[in-house]
């Protein structure tokens, strides 16, 4: 023990000569750069400027520091870098929430999910003011505003702003529905379309009109409703120039050109181009009660929801 103690403190004063001989160095670079700097000026020559300087050391240095990660070949400047890179193949999440128990590869992570404990939202978006408790929150938020679709569905092409809204498009054609009622066992893909749909169990209406006072259980069918007051007929027909307040309407409507007819009677063969058109043929032609509706293309619908307010009535539907 005696031997090593004094190359400890041999090792500490060399730490110290270094860093006064490190602080000279870039003293004297700095001396140097004014000098050539005042050089250039008198003689017309020219030289890079200490911003310039500084940025091909800051290359030279990353060159010479660069850590690769074994399993994906992603390149960090530092080891404890890498090291907290690494993490997310390990699985290893060493930082934990004393609050709900989720972890998190990151101290930094941990730090800002406790905002959404306290309620604290330190990250606003400068074009519409709302803030955010994470900053990953308002970075998927903005591209709202900027328009960037970064995620694309390798099945139908269709692109997203984040990861998550892709997530749950995919399981538009996987048909996968995790989500169950546990009132009438109706499965669904999206928690929020379950959460819609036990509102009609419930019976909770919570968005009204204020010029009719009718209720519905959403915000987007209130908004749907609401062009019957304002006239609003956003969706135009690409055949004939025909304008719509729903794009379900105009769906429906595009039949007429192209000749699709999707709804068939299973008794004689007869196909519509609406349900409703089928419902009104089996029930003046056919006396069957029990008969039951099959879609040569079958569809969720006109809503995500089978909500009876929302649905759209017939005299909305052009033929």
């Amino acid at each position: 023990m005696r031997d090593q103690e004094p190359c400890r403190i041999k090792h500490t004063e060399d730490t110290e000569e270094q860093t006064e001989l490190f602080k000279e160095n870039v003293k004297n670079e700095e001396l140097s750069e004014s000098e050539e700097k005042n050089h250039a000026e008198e003689t017309g020559e020219k030289s890079l400027s200490w911003s310039q300087t500084k940025q091909k050391d800051l290359i030279k240095r990353t060159a010479k520091k660069s850590f690769t990660c074994t399993q994906c070949g992603k390149s960090l400047t530092r080891k404890n870098s890498l090291d907290v890179h690494m993490r997310v193949h390990t699985g290893e999440k060493p930082f934990t929430c004393d609050q709900c128990g989720k972890n998190f590869t990151q101290s930094s992570n941990l730090n800002e999910h406790m905002n959404i404990h306290t309620g604290e939202k330190p990250y606003m978006c400068s074009h519409c003011d709302k803030r955010f408790s994470r900053s990953g929150d308002l970075k998927t938020h903005e591209r709202i505003h900027t328009g960037e679709k970064l995620y694309t569905c390798d099945q139908c092409g269709k692109t997203f702003s984040s990861a998550s809204y892709l997530r749950k498009h995919l399981r538009v054609h996987t048909k996968e529905k995790l989500h169950a009622c546990y009132l009438c066992g109706k499965r669904f893909s999206c928690l929020r379309n379950l959460k819609v749909h036990q509102k009609i169990h419930t019976g909770v209406r919570e968005y009204m009109c204020f010029e009719c006072e009718k209720t519905f259980t959403t915000a987007n069918c209130l908004k749907l409703h609401q062009r019957i007051h304002t006239g609003e007929k956003p969706y135009k027909c690409s055949h004939c120039d025909k304008t719509f307040s729903h794009s379900a309407t105009l769906k429906t409507h595009e039949r007429i050109h192209t000749g699709e007819k999707p709804y068939h009677c299973t008794d004689c063969g007869k196909c519509f181009i609406q349900s409703s058109s089928l419902h009104r043929h089996t029930k003046n032609i056919h006396s069957h009660h029990s008969h039951q509706i099959q879609s040569v293309s079958k569809s969720e619908g006109h809503c995500s929801h089978p909500d009876p307010v929302c649905i759209q009535p017939r005299w909305w539907i052009s033929t």
